[in-house]
């Protein structure tokens, strides 16, 4: 007697678990080191620390992976073909964390709050796998949307300049700040009558730098957004699943040509290192800062809740609630690492779900090969040094493509929505998109309240997801079934 494998339990040819393996690193990798690239840039780190953000990410990757497509203990693991990866969902609290504090300091801020809300996220499992009424399409289309909208500052920024600093749109005029020294350092002056400069006098930048939105830098932003959309276009399988990755790759080669990209950082870094936990050393804990990464992780988790259930229809399996808790306690265990090893948010990527569905291939055990793969990248400091190494023009054309599709995964689910006999639905969408529009378009907006609100309410993401859900709630009740997430999850192929 026989018993037959169950297609999520077959083990393929070692060659053919490589290469399909392999081509689910290749649809993540350009998502996967996006996020290190933002927060440590945010962060105004090193080269070789950002370097060294990027190898931790990938090894992560990996390592959560594993656990989720392989299981561990009772406790851990959901047994799908599961790609991990870092959430853009935690990006934007994460820069205002930077923004606020560069450095190692931010560093060990944020991932604090990383550690914290993973062990929060671990012990609410639970729970949240049962929250899903309370996130119909209406909420998690809105909150996507407004990630996507949230993001593309980034991107945009990556080809033209940052607001600050040396590719800021204007400078300082050096006339004006020559006149202005020697005016202080005349005031300084022993016997001198001439009144002190006040503290803190600065000079108003009103001198277009030359650095900002160079037509170089935009011409190959524009070749890699180009070479993109071709090969989205044009391109069939595999290679159009891939198309932000070699546009990436097109825009490295040319900008290697033009001088404008070396290799001087790649040659310096090692063959093979280990990724070591706290390497900006021991994390710190702020309780606010932890409740906004946990509300973070609260979305991430009701998303990954949609795409675990969406999979398991894919695949034939049953996702029961023990199920779901298991994979909901694996993105806050992944969470819990990352934050030890120097890395991000974990969640389920919705581009290798989209995969499984494209190959028809169900084995987990492909994405257990895709996650020993990726553990080998982390353990790999050059490649980490070649794409630390890439120009922020080449980033920023893939950026309008990635952060878009995160936005137009919310504008998708939200095309599913019932408007035309729920008035109410409009309002929600309305109002919670404008009210996570608030700290993009006035930034300033919290100077006059309480210090230890800002982390709170300084992320757009978090404003918007509050505003969804209570009006939702106000609206609508707490109606929503099962099949609208799943239906939901199916189209966030994005994100």
């Amino acid at each position: 007697m026989t018993s037959t494998v169950h297609p999520v339990d077959e083990r393929l040819p070692t060659g053919q678990l490589a290469a399909l393996g392999l081509q689910h690193v290749l649809v993540m990798y350009a998502g996967a080191v996006a996020v290190p690239l933002i927060i440590g840039r945010a962060l105004k780190l090193s080269p070789e620390d950002v370097a060294f953000l990027i190898s931790a990410d990938l090894f992560c990757c990996g390592l959560v992976t594993l656990i989720q497509s392989l299981g561990a203990t009772q406790w851990f693991g959901i047994k799908l073909p599961v790609m991990m990866g870092v959430t853009f969902a935690a990006v934007a609290p994460m820069v205002a964390m930077a923004n606020a504090n560069p450095g190692g300091a931010g560093a060990q801020l944020i991932f604090g709050s990383i550690i914290g809300a993973g062990i929060i996220s671990i012990l609410i499992a639970p729970a949240v796998s049962r929250m899903l009424r309370f996130f119909p399409p209406v909420v998690t289309g809105t909150i996507i949307a407004v990630i996507g909208i949230s993001l593309m500052r980034i991107g945009i920024n990556w080809i033209f300049g940052n607001p600050f600093g040396p590719t800021a749109p204007s400078i300082v005029t050096p006339e004006h700040k020559q006149w202005l020294d020697a005016a202080a350092a005349a005031a300084s002056a022993p016997g001198s009558t001439l009144p002190a400069v006040p503290k803190d006098l600065a000079l108003l930048p009103k001198m277009p730098n030359p650095k900002y939105a160079d037509l170089t830098g935009v011409g190959i932003a524009a070749l890699v957004l180009v070479s993109i959309l071709l090969i989205a276009r044009y391109a069939k399988g595999f290679l159009a699943n891939i198309s932000v990755l070699l546009g990436i790759v097109i825009g490295g080669i040319v900008a290697t040509a033009m001088g404008l990209m070396n290799f001087d950082k790649v040659g310096k870094a090692a063959w093979f290192d280990v990724v070591t936990p706290f390497h900006f050393g021991m994390p710190v804990f702020e309780p606010v800062l932890i409740l906004t990464m946990t509300l973070v992780m609260i979305v991430v988790m009701i998303e990954s809740t949609g795409m675990f259930l969406a999979l398991g229809e894919m695949t034939d399996s049953k996702v029961d609630q023990k199920a779901l808790s298991r994979g909901l306690r694996t993105d806050g265990l992944g969470t819990l690492i990352g934050g030890i090893f120097n890395t991000f948010p974990y969640t389920s990527f919705s581009q290798n779900v989209g995969l499984v569905a494209v190959t028809g291939v169900k084995s987990r055990f492909v994405c257990v090969a895709g996650g020993l793969i990726l553990i080998a990248l982390g353990l790999l400091p050059k490649m980490a040094a070649l794409v630390e190494s890439l120009p922020t023009v080449v980033l920023g054309g893939a950026g309008l493509v990635m952060f878009g599709m995160v936005a137009a995964t919310g504008i998708r689910i939200l095309g599913g929505v019932d408007f035309k006999n729920n008035r109410f639905n409009a309002l929600i969408v309305a109002i919670s998109i404008g009210i996570g529009m608030i700290p993009l378009i006035a930034p300033n907006f919290k100077q006059w309240m309480p210090h230890g609100l800002h982390p709170l309410i300084e992320s757009g993401i978090l404003l918007a997801s509050l505003s969804a859900v209570l009006l939702n709630l106000f609206f609508n009740g707490a109606s929503g079934d099962s099949r609208d997430a799943i239906e939901a999850a199916k189209q966030a192929e994005a994100h």
